[in-house]
C-alpha cells in the first residue's frame, strides 16, 4: 500500500513538473507574446486567417464570440450527424458498416461536439475508419479546443479592464489548434505507438490463439484516435472496450502514459491562468484545492477496492476486488485511472465501474457531480471552478459586510445569477433526468441489475451526461430512442449551459475597473481560501446529490454488509 501511494506521489510531482512550463508557454500564446515555434506556425496561421477571411488584428465582444463559437460547433454537428448516418456511402469502410441510426448519430455527433464521447454502441463493429478519423477525431480536437477558448477568455475577462473586447474566436481557436492539440497529439500517438498501440489503415487482423483458434480483430489508425482522446478528455473509444483493450492500452507504461495525457493540459490550463493574471499564486492556489479534491477521492476508491467485497472475506484476510479490472495494470493502475477519468470528466476507462464496490461507485460519481472542477474536462476545469470561486468570494464578502472582489474585479448580482445559472443547469440534468427514467418503463427497461445497483446505472448515466463526462457505469442498455434523446439533451445542456452564463460573465468583468488592494480585501492566495472554496465544494455538492447517493451506492453499499448482492 504504502509503495502505491509513493508512485502516486512520484506521478503527480513529474506531472506538476511538466505542466508548469508548459503552462507559461500556454500563456505566452494566448497574450500575444513571442514564443517558440513563431517561425513555422505563424506562416501557417496567417494562412489560414486568410483562406477564413480573418482579420488577425480583430477582437469580438462577447455575444459576438459566444455567436461564433455555437455556430462553429453546430455545425461541427451537422457534419458529423450526416457522417453518421450515411456512413455506408463513404470511402474507407471495409467492413461496409451500415450508417448509424437517426437517434443513435444524434446521441453520438452531439456527445463528439460536447467533448462528453459518451458512446452508445462498439466502436469497431459500428463505425468505419473513415468515420473515425474524419468524424469522432475531428471532433475530438474542436470540442476540446472550445472548452480551452472559454477558459482563456473568461481569464481576459478577469485581467482586462473597462474594455468591451474579448479576442476573437477564430484565433484562439487556430492557435489552439496548431500550436497546443495537434503537435502534442502527433508526438503522443508516436509514443503510443512505441508502446504496442496500432496506427494503421487495415481492416482487420487475423490472430492465432493459445488455443489453436483464429480471432479476428478489427484494426485501424487507433493511437491517433487515442492520443487526442486523452489530451482533449475526450474519452471515447475505438474499441467498445476502451482503454482496456489491449490494441487501445496494451502495457502500464501506456496506463501511465494515458493517466498523464488526461491531466496534463488541465494542469497546465491552471498554471497558464496564474501566469496571465499577472499572480502565479492564484493558479496553485486553484491548483491545490483541485489536488486535495482528487486525492480524497482517489483514498476513498482505493481503500474501497483493496478491502473489497466482505462477503469474499471469509478468512479474515484482505481480498482485493478484481472483478473488471485487467490483471496487467493491478488494483493501483485502475483506481488511478478511473478516479482521473472522472475527475477530468475524460470518460475513458481501463476497468469496469460497475464492477466496483458500492463506495468506489460514489467516489466515482462524486467528482463528475460536483461540476467537473476537480482538474475537469480540458478548459471546462478551469471555468468551473473559476464559478465555485466567484461563489465563495461572494459568501465570504457578505459574511464580512464588503462587497466581493476577485483579482480586483467586483463579482455583483450579474455575475452571481449566471454562476448559479450555470452551476444548477447541470444539476437539474442529472436529477430529472434521473427521476424520469427511474420512474417509467422506458428507464428501467434498460437496467441490468435490480436494486440500488440499477439506479446507480441510471444516475450515473445521467450524471455522465449532465457533466459531459462519457463514461459509463455499464450495465445499462443505453441505445434506445429514450436514451439517446434524453441522454443527448442532457449533454447539450451540460455543456453550453454553462458555457452560456460563462462568457456572460466574461463580458461583464471586462468592462469593469480594477480595484486596487486595501485592508478589507479577503485575500485568495491564503490556505484559509483554499479550505473555504473546497468546502463549499463539498457543501453544495452534498446538499444538492446526497439523496440521490443514498438511494444508489450508499444503500447498496449498507445492503452488502448485511450480504444482499445485486
Amino acid at each position: 500500500m504504502i509503495q502505491h501511494f509513493v508512485q502516486l506521489l512520484l506521478f503527480f510531482l513529474i506531472l506538476l513538473l511538466v505542466s508548469y512550463p508548459f503552462g507559461k508557454y500556454l500563456a505566452h500564446i494566448f497574450s500575444g507574446k513571442k514564443v517558440i515555434g513563431d517561425r513555422f506556425f505563424g506562416p501557417i496561421e496567417k494562412l489560414v486567417y486568410k483562406i477564413i477571411r480573418v482579420n488577425p488584428e480583430s477582437e469580438m465582444m462577447w455575444v459576438e464570440y459566444t455567436v461564433a463559437l455555437l455556430l462553429f460547433n453546430g455545425l461541427g454537428f451537422l457534419f458529423l450527424f450526416l457522417i453518421l448516418g450515411f456512413q455506408h456511402y463513404l470511402p474507407m469502410n471495409p467492413l461496409h458498416l451500415a450508417g448509424l441510426r437517426w437517434d443513435l448519430a444524434f446521441n453520438t455527433a452531439v456527445s463528439f461536439v460536447t467533448n462528453t464521447n459518451w458512446q452508445a454502441y462498439a466502436g469497431e463493429v459500428t463505425v468505419s475508419p473513415f468515420t473515425q478519423m474524419a468524424g469522432l477525431a475531428i471532433q475530438n480536437f474542436f470540442s476540446a479546443a472550445t472548452g480551452i477558448v472559454v477558459a482563456v477568455v473568461l481569464t481576459r475577462g478577469l485581467i482586462r479592464k473597462q474594455v468591451s473586447h474579448l479576442g476573437n474566436f477564430w484565433i484562439d481557436m487556430t492557435k489552439t489548434f496548431l500550436r497546443v492539440l495537434l503537435p502534442l497529439s502527433i508526438i503522443f500517438a508516436l509514443v503510443l505507438v512505441w508502446q504496442g498501440v496500432p496506427q494503421n489503415i487495415q481492416s482487420k487482423a487475423v490472430f492465432h490463439t493459445l488455443e489453436g483458434k483464429t480471432q479476428t480483430i478489427v484494426m485501424g489508425p487507433i493511437a491517433s484516435q487515442e492520443a487526442i482522446k486523452e489530451l482533449g478528455t475526450n474519452g471515447g473509444g475505438y474499441y467498445n472496450a476502451n482503454s482496456s483493450h489491449p490494441f487501445e492500452n496494451p502495457t502500464p507504461v501506456s496506463n501511465l502514459i494515458e493517466i498523464f495525457l488526461i491531466l496534463f493540459l488541465a494542469t497546465s490550463l491552471v498554471f497558464m491562468f496564474g501566469f496571465m493574471v499577472g499572480n502565479k499564486k492564484q493558479g496553485i492556489v486553484i491548483l491545490v484545492s483541485m489536488l486535495i479534491l482528487y486525492f480524497l477521492l482517489f483514498a476513498g476508491n482505493y481503500f474501497s477496492e483493496r478491502y473489497g467485497n466482505p462477503n469474499l472475506a471469509g478468512t479474515g484476510t484482505v481480498v482485493q476486488s478484481m472483478e473488471g479490472k485487467e490483471v496487467r495494470f493491478g488494483l493501483f493502475g485502475s483506481v488511478l485511472f478511473s478516479t482521473t477519468t472522472t475527475s477530468t470528466s475524460c470518460g475513458a476507462v481501463n476497468s469496469m465501474h460497475s464492477s466496483f464496490a458500492p463506495l468506489s461507485g460514489l467516489f466515482l460519481i462524486l467528482p463528475i457531480m460536483l461540476g467537473e472542477v476537480v482538474f475537469g474536462g480540458v478548459g471546462a476545469g478551469l471555468y468551473s471552478i473559476l464559478l465555485f470561486v466567484f461563489l465563495t468570494v461572494f459568501i465570504i464578502g457578505l459574511m464580512v459586510g464588503r462587497t466581493p472582489e476577485y483579482l480586483g474585479k467586483k463579482i455583483e448580482s450579474f455575475e452571481m445569477k449566471m454562476t448559479m445559472i450555470a452551476i444548477l443547469i447541470p444539476s437539474s440534468c442529472i436529477l430529472i433526468g434521473s427521476a424520469v427514467a427511474a420512474m417509467t418503463k422506458l428507464g428501467t427497461n434498460s437496467i441490468l441489475n435490480s436494486g440500488p445497483h440499477g439506479f446507480t446505472e441510471i444516475l450515473y448515466a445521467f450524471t455522465s451526461a449532465s457533466g459531459n463526462n462519457g463514461s459509463a457505469f455499464a450495465g445499462l442498455n443505453a441505445n434506445t430512442v429514450f436514451y439517446n434523446l434524453f441522454l443527448g439533451v442532457a449533454m447539450l445542456l451540460g455543456r453550453f449551459g454553462v458555457i452560456i452564463p460563462v462568457m456572460a460573465i466574461a463580458g461583464s468583468l471586462v468592462h469593469k475597473k480594477i480595484i486596487p488592494v486595501g485592508d478589507g480585501t479577503f485575500h485568495t492566495t491564503s490556505p484559509l481560501f483554499v479550505s473555504m472554496l473546497v468546502l463549499f465544494i463539498l457543501i453544495i455538492g452534498a446538499l444538492t446529490f446526497f439523496p440521490a447517493l443514498v438511494l444508489g451506492p450508499i444503500l447498496e453499499h449498507m445492503q452488502l454488509l448485511k450480504h444482499i448482492l445485486y
